[in-house]
């Protein structure tokens, strides 16, 4: 099957180069040219614009969106409004809102142009691994790209979810439980380190991944980073959110589910962030004006050259 892959960042690079290591013709464009040049490389068509790109597609013309969410979504959504035609597909691929999906199939489906919002998991290991689909939208058209998504997913690896807006939806949903995940793995080990006794922390990662009921992949790339470097001093403890955990705890807020570890860990990535916490310097100042607490003086600012 012939399809364009538009966005070849670090997850659309790999889903093309899994794409055409399947037997599939991959039409490639990105804005970065050196990119597409380098999928053309592998084996891609190349496309030096999205109406190239177009152009260069049979139809029922599929077209897969993997780029940053919000306007630059909507801006290719717009202009595959004007290149594309009735019983054509645009795929979502990327991490968008999935409140966005209805508002951009209605847009295409003006023009009998067809739209999935496929969530996506995977990472950097899914060129080997093979991706998690999570799609929803134009039920037949999810039926046409089955042999593409047979390509890209692992065995049983993909599924319709339901209507526009379902897979980004789930897809939102699986990255607030990453979340909590992630954070209680970090809590684990943070423990651990402090034990009285010499443990080795890869070997426990690794250890707790055969029939431990906390096995996971998270955990086996726990394993991974500390086999690097034990003591992790080579990272800063800065951690960003993709806005996935942000949207699904707003949901929670929306429908009145309490999440407690996955809106926590979110919180934690806030609190990552802050060299200097107005709060926590709060804290001492109160603690030192109910109980004369001890408190520390903040450093000296150094001074500039």
């Amino acid at each position: 099957m012939r399809i364009a892959m538009v966005g070849l960042g670090k997850m659309g690079m790999n889903m093309a180069r899994r794409l055409l290591r399947g037997g599939h013709e991959v039409v490639a464009f990105d804005r970065s040219r050196p990119s597409v040049e380098e999928a053309a490389r592998e084996g891609a068509i190349p496309a030096a614009t999205l109406a190239e790109a177009a152009a260069k597609l049979s139809a029922p013309k599929v077209v897969w969106l993997m780029v940053p969410a919000g306007a630059p979504v909507d801006e290719n959504v717009e202009a595959l409004a004007g290149l594309l035609a009735e019983g054509d597909v645009v795929v979502d691929g990327g991490n968008s809102m999935y409140k966005d999906a209805p508002r951009r199939a209605e847009r295409l489906g003006r023009r009998g142009i067809r739209f999935l919002d496929a969530g996506t998991s995977g990472g950097i290991w899914g060129l080997s691994e093979g991706y998690c689909l999570m799609v929803g939208g134009d039920e037949a058209a999810f039926r046409l790209l089955a042999p593409v998504f047979t390509t890209l997913a692992p065995p049983e690896g993909f599924a319709y979810m339901g209507p526009h807006g379902a897979g980004h939806f789930v897809k939102m949903v699986h990255n607030g439980v990453e979340y909590g995940m992630m954070q209680a793995y970090a809590e684990g080990f943070e423990l651990l380190s402090t034990a009285p006794f010499p443990l080795d922390l890869p070997e426990i990662a690794s250890l707790w991944n055969r029939g431990s009921v906390v096995r996971s992949w998270l955990l086996e790339l726990a394993g991974r980073a500390l086999s690097k470097d034990p003591s992790l001093s080579g990272l800063s403890p800065y951690v960003e959110d993709s806005g996935e955990g942000r949207w699904t705890v707003e949901r929670s807020i929306e429908a009145g589910v309490p999440l407690p570890a996955i809106g926590l860990s979110l919180y934690m990535r806030f609190l990552s962030r802050q060299e200097n916490s107005f709060a926590m310097r709060m804290l001492a100042a109160l603690r030192n004006e109910f109980g004369g607490h001890a408190v520390r003086a903040a450093a000296p600012e150094r001074e500039k050259g």
